[in-house]
C-alpha cells in the first residue's frame, strides 16, 4: 500500500520542487544583476555614490577632486592629524620627510613678473653649470616661458624640477645680457640643521627645522664640530620645528640621556603599548643644555623636549609648545594615493598625554594657538599656567599633560611682528626683496665678507637705507611714513639678519638675527651663571 501511494504522489512532489526551484533561480538571477544579493565585491554607499555622480550627473564632474573631499571629511571627524593624500601629491609631500627632491639647486623669487635667482646652492647643479645670484630666467627648453604676469611659483618649480641626470636649457638674462645655460638636474638636499656654531665662549647654538630620514646624520656631524670648538654647553634650538619622523628624534634624545632610560612610548586602541629606551652612550651626557620652544614647536619636538624635561636633563624655554601627541602611519592606496592615519598617542616617560583636546571640532582645534594671542598667553607668562594634571620629575619639579610642553622659563612674543603693517611686509615678501635687490647694486662689497661678524659690522642699516626701503615698499603700496620707532629699529635689525640669510643662507642668518633674539638672550644668560 505504502509502494503505491509513493508511486503516485512522488512524480507530483518532484514537479513541485522543480517548480520552486525555478522561481527561487529567477529571483536570484534578478538580485544577482541588480548586484543587492550575494555580490562578491559588495560596494559601500559611498563608492556608488561616487559612481552615480561619474555616470549620471547633469555636468562633467572631476571625480577625484570630490574623493578627496570626501576623505578628507571622514577623517576630519576621526581627529584634526589624519589627512588624505592625493596621488598628484604624494611625491611632494614626502620631500620633506626624505631630506631631499630632484632639481637644479636654486632658490628664486618673482620680482615685477620676473624669476631672479636669489641663491645659488654651494656644489649644487646650477652652480657648476655657472648660475649666478642676480640672473633673471626666461625661457626653459626654447618653449616654456618662466617669467610674466600668468606665472606662478608652482608652476615655475615644476618646469625647473625633473629626475636627477635629466637636463634643462635654460634662457636667461645677466646684466642685460642674453645667455644660455644647460643645467644636468641632481639631488638637492633639505637641510634639516638650520644653524650650528659657537655663540659664546664654550657655548654652542644647534637649530633643528624638522624630523627628516638625515636630521640625526646632520646633528651628529654639527656637534661633533662644535665639540672640536671647545664646546661645553649647547643651546638647542627647536622654534618652528613641526616634527617629522620620531625615529630621529628619540635618536637625539638618546645622545643626551644616559643608561636606558624611556625617551617615550605610544599605545592605542589597535596598537600595544612600544617604548622607546636609549640604547647607547650619548655624545653630550653630561653637558648643560637649554633647549628653546614656542607655540608653533610640534610632535617630534614636543617627543624631545617633553624627555629631557621629565629627566631634568634640559631646561625649557620659550613659550608652551603645539600640543601635538598623536601618531600617525601612512598606508598607500591602490590608486597611488595615500592615508597618514593616526594610530596611537605617545606618552612622555613621566606617561604625560601632550595631545590638547579637539573634541570640539577641527576649526576650534586650529583656531586654538590664535587664541592664545587674543588671550595674552604668549605676552603673559601668568596666562600660560596649564590646566592638566601635574606630574613631579625625579629632581623634584613639577610638569604639565594635556596641551603641550610647558616652558621652565617663560619667554614673551615680540608684538612687533604683529603689527598689520610689519606683516605685510613680510606677506608679500617686500623686505626680502628689497634686500636682494640691494645686495646686487652692492655685490663687491658684499662678496668680500667672510663672517658673520665682519658683516655685523660692515653693514649696519640706517636713515639711508630705512629711506631707500620706504621708498622701494611705497610701490607694494606699503607706506612706512609713520611707522612706529620701535617698529623702525626691528626692521633695521631685519634687514641685517636678510642679508646674512642672502650671503651664508640659513647659517647667517641665524648668526646676526640670535644677536637680538630675546630667547637666545635668555638662554644665553642662564647658560653662563
Amino acid at each position: 500500500m505504502i509502494n503505491k501511494k509513493l508511486q503516485v504522489w512522488l512524480p507530483v512532489l518532484f514537479a513541485v520542487v522543480m517548480v520552486v526551484g525555478m522561481v527561487i533561480g529567477f529571483q536570484l538571477k534578478e538580485k544577482t544583476l541588480s548586484g543587492k544579493f550575494f555580490s562578491l565585491s559588495k560596494r559601500g554607499s559611498l563608492q556608488e555614490l561616487m559612481e552615480l555622480i561619474k555616470s549620471r550627473y547633469v555636468d562633467n564632474v572631476a571625480t577625484d577632486s570630490i574623493g578627496e573631499a570626501a576623505s578628507n571629511e571622514l577623517l576630519s571627524r576621526l581627529d584634526p592629524h589624519s589627512i588624505y593624500i592625493p596621488a598628484s601629491r604624494l611625491s611632494d609631500v614626502n620631500e620633506e620627510l626624505k631630506g631631499n627632491f630632484q632639481g637644479i639647486g636654486i632658490e628664486f623669487q618673482l620680482i615685477n613678473d620676473t624669476v631672479n635667482v636669489m641663491t645659488v646652492l654651494k656644489d649644487g647643479p646650477s652652480e657648476k653649470a655657472g648660475l649666478q645670484v642676480g640672473d633673471k630666467l626666461l625661457v626653459a627648453n626654447d618653449s616654456v616661458v618662466l617669467s610674466g604676469k600668468k606665472q606662478k611659483m608652482d608652476g615655475i618649480r615644476h618646469q625647473l624640477r625633473g629626475e636627477a641626470d635629466s637636463k634643462v636649457k635654460i634662457s636667461l638674462l645677466r646684466n642685460g645680457v642674453k645667455k644660455e645655460v644647460v643645467i644636468t638636474r641632481g639631488t638637492i638636499p633639505l637641510y634639516a640643521v638650520d644653524a650650528a656654531y659657537i655663540i659664546a665662549p664654550k657655548t654652542g647654538y644647534l637649530r633643528i627645522n624638522r624630523f627628516a630620514e638625515r636630521t640625526y646624520e646632520e646633528f651628529m656631524q654639527a656637534m661633533e664640530k662644535l665639540q672640536k670648538q671647545g664646546m661645553e654647553k649647547l643651546i638647542l634650538d627647536l622654534r618652528g620645528n613641526g616634527g617629522g619622523l620620531m625615529k630621529e628624534a628619540t635618536d637625539i634624545a638618546d645622545e643626551f640621556l644616559e643608561g636606558d632610560k624611556l625617551i617615550v612610548y605610544t599605545e592605542g586602541a589597535h596598537v600595544p603599548r612600544l617604548e622607546y629606551r636609549c640604547r647607547r652612550d650619548g655624545i653630550f651626557e653630561k653637558g648643560r643644555l637649554e633647549v628653546l620652544v614656542d607655540e608653533t614647536s610640534a610632535s617630534a619636538s614636543e617627543v624631545l623636549a617633553g624627555a629631557l624635561q621629565d629627566w631634568d636633563r634640559a631646561t625649557i624655554i620659550g613659550r608652551r609648545s603645539f600640543g601635538k601627541g598623536l601618531v600617525q602611519q601612512q598606508f598607500q592606496l591602490t590608486d597611488g594615493s595615500a592615508v597618514r592615519l593616526t594610530i596611537a598617542r605617545y606618552f612622555t616617560p613621566l606617561g604625560r598625554n601632550i595631545q590638547k583636546p579637539y573634541t570640539k571640532g577641527k576649526a576650534e582645534y586650529q583656531a586654538e594657538l590664535s587664541a592664545r594671542f587674543h588671550n595674552g598667553e604668549v605676552v603673559k607668562g601668568d596666562t600660560s599656567r596649564p590646566a592638566g594634571k601635574a606630574y613631579k620629575t625625579p629632581g623634584g619639579h613639577i610638569v604639565y599633560g594635556g596641551g603641550g610642553i610647558t616652558p621652565d622659563v617663560f619667554v614673551p612674543f615680540d608684538t612687533t611682528r604683529l603689527d598689520p603693517l610689519m606683516a605685510r611686509l613680510y606677506y608679500k615678501n617686500t623686505l626680502s626683496n628689497f634686500i636682494y635687490r640691494y645686495y646686487i647694486q652692492n655685490t663687491t662689497l658684499f662678496k668680500s665678507m667672510r663672517t658673520s661678524e665682519e658683516l655685523a659690522q660692515k653693514f649696519v642699516p640706517a636713515e639711508k637705507e630705512w629711506q631707500q626701503l620706504t621708498a622701494f615698499a611705497q610701490k607694494d603700496t606699503i607706506a612706512l611714513a609713520k611707522i612706529k620707532p620701535r617698529d623702525k629699529s626691528e626692521l633695521l635689525k631685519r634687514m641685517q639678519a636678510l642679508m646674512g640669510r642672502q650671503l651664508w643662507r640659513a647659517q647667517g642668518y641665524f648668526e646676526i638675527a640670535n644677536r637680538n633674539d630675546s630667547t637666545v638672550m635668555k638662554a644665553l644668560e642662564r647658560i653662563g651663571q
